[in-house]
């Protein structure tokens, strides 16, 4: 049996571009964010739930480095952590989270607790932080490029929520506008490791899976928010108006 020819570097860009066929751009949850059909409750929800996805960013970086015995992708990939927590002084992107919290109407205090987070969203973000810990650095890190499709994302919220959503504070957009340049700098670097790393048929058809598996995270954080926010079908609404939920434990 003749082995499988590798894509060349572009075609293998190209089939990892593709893939933003699946961003959760696309998902209907967002697509009613940005047309101005979302509800308070459901612009509130989405921050509260995505906070959880913040907080666990730099969680997940600090795993990747953890794993990467060399320090010059170590250098660089730090300052995705700092991008998130923040140098002494300085606010970073979860301190700019909490601050579109508090500009869509949400207590501050209530966000950081955690206690809205939908269970369907943590074990989500869950299992994208515990692949970040035991993959391989190089597959953890290229599991990031869902960057590549990012700042159109934020550049749509940008774009229309001011338009659709007055009663939002403009200042909690702050997150928005610094992951456009962030962003773009991130994939750079994502980029050139995938690309230069698989170079095999087999390992460049493993990233595109690692790839796709982190779409479905993005995909499925959306699809628990639809249930609680759109269906009104949060978790146990057939037994209790309460939210039951667990609030995070070590499992």
């Amino acid at each position: 049996m003749s082995e499988q020819i590798p894509l060349t570097r572009e075609q293998f860009e190209a089939a990892l571009r593709a893939k933003g066929d699946y961003y959760h751009i696309y998902h209907p949850y967002q697509v009613a964010m940005y047309e101005g059909r979302a509800s308070k409750e459901q612009i509130r929800g989405w921050v509260a739930n995505r906070y959880y996805y913040q907080v666990n960013i730099p969680m997940k970086d600090a795993a990747i480095m953890a794993n990467c015995p060399d320090s010059k992708i170590r250098q660089e990939w730090v300052q995705r952590i700092l991008d998130h927590d923040g140098l002494p002084g300085e606010t970073g992107g979860i301190e700019a989270w909490l601050a579109l919290g508090e500009a869509v109407g949400l207590d501050r205090a209530q966000l950081e607790s955690q206690e809205l987070v939908l269970p369907g969203v943590r074990f989500a973000v869950d299992a994208y932080v515990n692949f970040a810990r035991r993959a391989t650095w190089k597959e953890a890190a290229s599991s990031s490029l869902t960057e590549l499709f990012a700042p159109q994302i934020h550049q749509s919220r940008l774009d229309t929520w001011p338009k659709h959503y007055p009663w939002i504070d403009t200042r909690g957009y702050d997150y928005f506008r610094s992951r456009l340049s962030q962003a773009r700098r991130d994939v750079e670097h994502g980029l050139a490791i995938t690309l230069d790393h698989y170079t095999t048929y087999e390992s460049q058809q493993r990233m595109l899976e690692i790839l796709q598996f982190k779409l479905d995270v993005l995909w499925t954080m959306l699809d628990a928010m639809t249930m609680a926010y759109e269906l009104d079908r949060a978790p146990y609404h057939s037994v209790t108006d309460q939210r039951v939920w667990h609030k995070g434990i070590e499992l």
